[in-house]
């Protein structure tokens, strides 16, 4: 059997971001379930908000390309998403609608189709994410991913990680490790 490869990153672009800090912890579960995690950071790959004119001229940005190379290398991904205004982030809508995009006569959603997503998020309010988490799922389901069903959400993540990033809670901790091994599941039984 393959090893399952999960693309792990959360959609925040800030340094210390809790997402950065929950995704972290499920690609260790992921990696403890015998997955392939390759963890990649978005500020590393700047894109600018999508264009159809530009697309049109220039065809895709090349970060845009190589994030979409990237979900095309792997079975599944691992997404902690920030909640702004009870969605997700601009940011990662900007990076999923670019990966989106056919090229060269390639099938349709090629870099999503077919592939598993665990979806996570961490947030300073109370509800931990949850409603940002339900608009990605649905947006993830459109583009023919399947999504676990397992959903963590950190409520008052401010408070939610010690210094060495790691969960103090060893419930939600437990909880954010299992979902990573969810997914590797996932990718074994749908994907594999």
């Amino acid at each position: 059997m393959s090893v399952p490869r999960l693309l792990a990153f959360a959609g925040s672009l800030r340094t210390p971001s809790l997402n950065k800090k929950l995704v972290a912890i499920a690609a260790q579960g992921a990696r403890d379930a015998g997955a392939e995690v390759t963890s990649i950071d978005l500020r590393d790959l700047p894109m600018p908000i999508y264009d159809g004119d530009e697309e049109s001229a220039n065809g895709l940005p090349g970060n845009a390309k190589t994030f979409k190379r990237l979900l095309m290398e792997h079975h599944g991904v691992l997404i902690a998403t920030p909640e702004y205004n009870s969605q997700f982030p601009a940011v990662l809508k900007n990076a999923i609608d670019w990966a989106s995009r056919r090229e060269n006569g390639e099938k349709p959603l090629v870099a999503y189709a077919g592939k598993v997503a665990g979806v996570m998020s961490a947030s300073p309010g109370g509800f931990g994410g949850l409603r940002g988490q339900a608009v990605l799922c649905a947006q993830l389901t459109y583009l023919g991913m399947v999504t676990v069903p397992s959903r963590v959400g950190v409520a008052h993540a401010g408070g939610a990680f010690d210094d060495d990033g790691r969960l103090k809670d060893e419930k939600q901790l437990q909880s954010v490790l299992a979902l990573g091994a969810e997914t590797v599941r996932f990718v074994q039984k749908l994907v594999l």
